[in-house]
């Protein structure tokens, strides 16, 4: 059927989901791409007619835009969304966002456990004192207050975030094991509350690492309760992606089940050898809950290797406390002897990255120490060999004289399940990792490749070369699927009256170029992006647009 719509100053038909534009100007016309919508429909060669912030046509465009671009031979999509992203800090110190535009991203999603709010005095005190290479002024008390303050500076993408169940936890309780009293408790759900109706898109944890692990169920089950009220969902990092994934994964589908929230899975990952065959009963267990009228979804990069530090090398009991305390008790020779020996074995209470990966297959990649920053790039093994002691004593060392967790590359996970996985109708993609540039402060660290070439590398080796999922599947994952989880009105969509958010980029030659060995190289084949209908990205180039906005949940201004 045939209908006749007015937006804007363009009328537009709508035959069979495409559209004919009237006569008439436009911002932009981007002409002759082939369309791939985000709806996972084949593309269509057709045009795009953009007015100020919004997509106003989709289909044949009559008329001129007042710039017009074509897109003849190219890939014309929604620009993708970025699931797991650390740009929080990244983007401060190059709102350009040049490692993620120059892929197509155009959302970084935030707030895996750890959020930039809320927050009180003394935890701006030790965030202000923890900082690292980037450094600024903590000007904000609340999420809310972060997103606007990020949005009010000026940045390329758009940003949105997840409350953090570790930051609402530390406001009320610090940073000690300790479980909360049903009077902090209710403060912690306040918090939550008020960061939904602050625009958060529900509650993020991240149970392997302290504080995080010291919550139970019964904790996040209450906190995710109130997201759910606010049309929210539960993201984690899971409490294992080890020996105990299966737990893990039971874990969260009873806090998903229990809160009325959907949930998804951060990074999905059989993390350690021993754990590799893990991914047929951890599907299983997924599609049954999701057959059961659960949503349950999952996330992942596209790498073998993850990133974190090397408080995931160590028990978490000597990490309560926080990391000064940490770091002190590191300095007593029987507590490193009792550490070291729980290093060398399965944690029984503890995801053990370091007994999983081996010290000979985790790369140093991030000190704050200068006089650290010479061993970047070497593995744990290598630097213990040339300091002549154990790789177990070489952690402790590392983290006493870098005064930081120390930015760590561990080699866990199987290339199968990798490809495995992205064939998953339900899986989306999150990099995991900041926004960086290949120049400036970004160049005193290592990094992780995915931070580089997380899109890049499944558009380019997973769908051209090795054709483990069609493109239009491909871009309806990183675009229309995890809008739609996330509960993003007017975005992940090339349709009339979304915001334009546009990617061209060539399929034939979008190649991920960040390697372990050279990680800082941005990825090439993304042409020219659009964020909220301004050319961020311009023949391959930045153009220094900064028209990011903050994009906020189904809870924004809802929830007192």
């Amino acid at each position: 059927m045939k209908r006749r719509l007015a937006l804007g100053a363009a009328l537009w038909l709508s035959t069979s989901g495409m559209a004919l534009a009237a006569e008439g100007s436009h911002d932009v016309v981007i002409r002759g791409g082939t369309i791939y919508d985000g709806s996972g429909a084949p593309g269509v060669v057709g045009d795009v007619a953009i007015d100020g912030d919004r997509v106003v046509a989709v289909g044949k465009v009559a008329g001129k835009g007042r710039t017009e671009i074509s897109a003849a031979g190219m890939a014309v999509a929604p620009g993708f969304i970025n699931m797991l992203s650390w740009a929080t800090e990244s983007l401060i110190a190059d709102p350009k966002s040049q490692s993620d535009i120059r892929q197509g991203v155009t959302l970084e999603v935030m707030g895996e456990g750890w959020s930039m709010g809320p927050l009180n005095a003394k935890m701006k005190t030790l965030e202000t004192e923890r900082q690292g290479d980037i450094r600024y002024p903590i000007e904000w008390t609340s999420l809310g207050d972060y997103l606007s303050w990020l949005e009010k500076r000026g940045i390329a993408p758009n940003v949105a975030s997840f409350v953090g169940a570790a930051t609402v936890r530390v406001h009320e309780l610090g940073e000690d094991d300790v479980d909360p009293t049903p009077e902090q408790l209710d403060r912690m759900r306040a918090l939550v509350r008020q960061a939904m109706d602050e625009g958060a898109l529900g509650v993020g944890s991240s149970l392997i690492y302290a504080p995080g692990s010291y919550a139970e169920t019964d904790e996040l089950v209450a906190l995710t309760g109130e997201a759910a009220k606010c049309g929210g969902m539960y993201i984690s990092h899971m409490r294992s992606e080890g020996d105990r994934l299966e737990e893990a994964v039971d874990e969260l589908i009873e806090i998903s089940k229990r809160s009325g929230a959907p949930a998804e899975i951060y990074h999905l990952k059989m993390a350690g050898r021993e754990n590799w065959g893990k991914l047929a009963p951890v599907v299983a267990k997924v599609e049954a809950a999701r057959a059961a009228g659960q949503r349950i979804t999952a996330d992942m990069y596209t790498y073998t290797a993850g990133a974190t530090g090397l408080d995931a090398a160590m028990p978490t009991w000597v990490q309560a406390g926080g990391l000064e305390k940490w770091i002190e008790r590191l300095k007593d020779p029987a507590i490193r002897a009792r550490v070291a020996a729980e290093m060398q074995k399965p944690g029984n209470d503890w995801e053990n990255l370091y007994f999983g990966a081996g010290a000979d297959k985790m790369i140093l990649s991030g000190f704050k120490n200068d006089a650290l920053k010479p061993l970047t790039g070497k593995t744990l093994a290598e630097v213990a060999q040339m300091r002549g002691k154990s790789p177990e004593e070489t952690a402790m060392d590392l983290v006493v004289e870098d005064g930081s967790r120390v930015g760590t590359v561990y080699f866990l996970m199987s290339e199968d399940n990798v490809r495995a996985q992205i064939k998953l109708p339900w899986m989306s993609f999150g990099s995991d990792a900041a926004s960086q540039a290949t120049e400036g402060v970004f160049l005193k660290s290592g990094a992780h490749p995915r931070t580089y070439g997380n899109v890049a590398r499944l558009l380019g080796r997973y769908v051209r070369d090795e054709k483990l999922i069609p493109l239009e599947q491909a871009v309806h994952r990183l675009t229309t699927l995890p809008a739609t989880n996330l509960g993003i009105k007017e975005r992940g969509a090339l349709k009339p009256g979304y915001f334009a958010d546009v990617v061209i980029f060539d399929p034939a030659a979008v190649t991920d170029r960040s390697t372990f060995e050279a990680p800082h190289q941005y990825s090439l084949g993304v042409r020219d992006v659009f964020v909220n209908g301004a050319a961020v990205l311009k023949d391959g180039e930045p153009t220094g647009a900064t028209p990011g906005r903050a994009v906020r949940g189904a809870g924004w201004g809802k929830c007192r």
